[in-house]
């Protein structure tokens, strides 16, 4: 028997798949535990018509997100910080204060989870990845100097 898979089955499937399944498994498991449901024509074109809505959904992230790596492309950010001898930082520059200056100076609002560095301690340069969507990143550079 064919049916919709409801939910994630570990050994079976996944949300959304069509499996063949044992008529005794469908009927005494999956469906009284809404896991699954007939694979009628009725639920095979709302799950279509489900898929498409998802796949239109992604392909406008995926366009979105690039949008936004190639406007942060080779950008130069400028943090302004406390320093003592040898140009080491009182404190450190960390990713919350990457991502509130580029909502500051770029108009950009990008999540400090999605900022890739290691913390910053000393004045200088530094290239710092963005990862905007998970195939697609960008990097900036952060200029880290002296009041």
């Amino acid at each position: 028997m064919k049916v919709i898979l409801l939910k994630d089955i570990k050994s079976v499937g996944k949300k959304g798949d069509v499996i063949n399944a044992a008529d005794g498994y469908a009927r005494n498991f999956l469906f009284p535990r809404k896991l699954a449901e007939e694979a009628s024509d009725v639920n095979m074109h709302m799950l279509n018509k489900k898929n498409d809505t998802q796949r239109k959904k992604k392909t406008t992230e995926i366009e979105e997100a690039q949008k936004t790596a190639n406007d942060l492309k080779d950008k130069v950010v400028k943090i302004v910080g406390k320093a003592g001898e040898n140009g080491k930082l009182f404190g450190a520059i960390t990713n919350k204060d990457i991502a509130t200056a580029l909502n500051k100076q770029c108009n950009l609002d990008i999540d400090k989870k999605k900022i890739v560095t290691e913390t910053i301690k000393l004045l200088g340069t530094y290239e710092v990845e963005i990862k905007v969507y998970p195939e697609i990143s960008t990097k900036i550079k952060v200029l880290v100097c002296e009041e």
